[in-house]
């Protein structure tokens, strides 16, 4: 008998051979380094990468893909034709530092302590997104906006160059050489990158805002049209052209390096934008956000759902895609199953929280909403709202200054003026038919039953929070602040 009959053929004999040397080799490593799972073994890590591409004070109705009509946001429409477009994904509080930590924690603002801008969250026990992925074998970096990265033991991230990390900043040049060096190391296993671009937010320096002529441009309903609105929005809309190049640009390095056949490509639009009613308030021009996530021969191509996610429940579904186990004690879970199409809903309700110190005088509010229906608490109305960066009368070159002087002639624009500075205690809103949130239906008799069942849900989760409502919107010591 020939001696390779053994075997079969010489070939196959070769071939084994050398996967028993393969075999042998990968044993070898994990025993040195213990970071190779040995039903991994003996291929390379399959697991997906992921890169989340994050907005900065992004209104995600803007985008062409979500009904936007000032623009065409190439760019990231691909990316939804490619992947799932969520249309109810909600902030907790609309605001930056605030909505990473939510982002990066699974909490809810009152949970992690980040319940106001620039307010660091809670340094004794709390883990992010970080230390979950990398119990997972996953490297964890970020690049550009480092708001609510602090204190390093919450959030060791890996920190590489390429985006702006000072999003008031006249400056937001970007280079992708160090992000091409991170998503091709070798032998490196799965990597989550987080890509923090600062467009669009203020100060509005970036891009070209001759694209947009100031008499064409559509403004939101809720806003007072007069003509230095037209102009600031036209450099507003620039910095979202901005943003959508950056999101093209990580899309072709993506392809280029080989990247994208096996990595989670995530687009999130923060929250809303720096006008009034938006950012810094509970209407969905503030809380409402956008999530895109394209996953090759996972997610289906051009879906869309209208499960309602919040910003919690990400680093969850991030873990479960890792193949960690559920944390306990999250405020957020995984939405993996509507990913892969096996589920259509995820949460009941999405609740907001807002506190308006250090960004104006004390101003608390909170809510709740469903596909429908959203009921606003504002737990000090007696006070006016105020918000410093938008409302300093002493700004001879702010906007809102003529809002307040066509509100004096206008009936129209002073509905839309007191809106925004004076409020009732309950708001409620039909939010399928009044999409903008313009008519206030809390006192109409045919709802009252749903305003104090909805109302009810609003305390109850305050309770579980540990939140006492409007005694929470004051002066913390310093301490406890985030870096601006």
């Amino acid at each position: 008998m020939d001696t390779f009959d053994i075997m079969g053929t010489k070939s196959q004999y070769i071939r084994s051979l050398a996967g028993v040397a393969v075999v042998a080799l990968a044993l070898s490593f994990t025993k040195r380094s213990g970071s190779v799972p040995a039903e991994n073994l003996p291929g390379a890590d399959s697991r997906p990468n992921i890169v989340i591409v994050m907005a900065d004070d992004l209104d995600s109705r803007e985008l062409s893909c979500y009904g936007g009509k000032n623009l065409k946001t190439n760019n990231i429409d691909a990316l939804a034709s490619e992947g799932m477009k969520f249309e109810q994904m909600i902030c907790s509080e609309a605001i930056c530092v605030p909505t990473r930590a939510s982002l990066f924690t699974g909490l809810y603002p009152m949970r992690h302590g980040s319940f106001q801008n620039h307010k660091a969250v809670y340094d004794s026990g709390l883990k992010s997104v970080c230390q979950y992925l990398r119990a997972q074998n996953y490297s964890v970096a970020l690049t550009g906006k480092n708001h609510s990265t602090k204190p390093e033991s919450v959030f060791p991230f890996e920190f590489i160059k390429g985006f702006q990390p000072d999003c008031v900043s006249p400056n937001d040049d970007y280079e992708l050489n160090d992000i091409r060096t991170y998503i091709t190391r070798k032998d490196a296993g799965p990597f989550c990158l987080f890509i923090m671009s600062i467009n669009p937010h203020v100060p509005w320096v970036s891009g070209d805002q001759a694209e947009f002529d100031p008499q064409k441009v559509i403004l939101p309903p809720h806003m007072v049209d007069t003509e230095d609105v037209r102009i600031q929005y036209c450099k507003y809309l620039a910095e979202i052209r901005r943003l959508d190049n950056q999101v093209g640009d990580i899309k072709a390095l993506l392809k280029e390096t080989g990247q994208d056949k096996n990595t989670i490509f995530i687009f999130l639009g923060e929250q809303g934008p720096q006008f009034p009613g938006g950012k810094w308030t509970l209407y969905d021009n503030g809380l409402k956000s956008s999530m895109i996530v394209k996953w090759p021969g996972q997610v289906k191509a051009g879906s869309t759902t209208d499960a309602i996610v919040q910003y919690e429940d990400i680093t969850p579904t991030l873990v479960d895609i890792a193949g960690g186990k559920p944390v306990d004690g999250l405020d957020g879970r995984s939405f993996l199953n509507v990913l892969k199409g096996t589920g259509k809903t995820h949460r009941s309700e999405a609740f907001g929280i807002y506190n308006n110190i250090p960004e104006g005088t004390p101003y608390p509010m909170r809510s709740v909403r469903d596909l429908r229906y959203k009921l606003v608490l504002n737990l000090l109305p007696d006070q006016p709202y105020y918000i410093k960066y938008m409302m300093n009368p002493e700004k001879k070159d702010s906007y809102w200054n003529t809002w307040v002087t066509r509100a004096e002639t206008s009936p129209e624009a002073k509905k839309l003026v007191d809106r925004i500075t004076t409020r009732p205690a309950v708001e409620f809103y039909d939010i399928q038919n009044d999409p903008y949130e313009l008519r206030n239906i809390a006192e109409d008799k045919r709802y009252q039953k749903l305003v104090q069942a909805y109302e009810s849900k609003l305390r109850n989760w305050m309770k579980q929070q540990g939140d006492a409502g409007a005694s929470v919107d004051r002066e913390y010591p310093k301490k406890n602040a985030a870096r601006e």
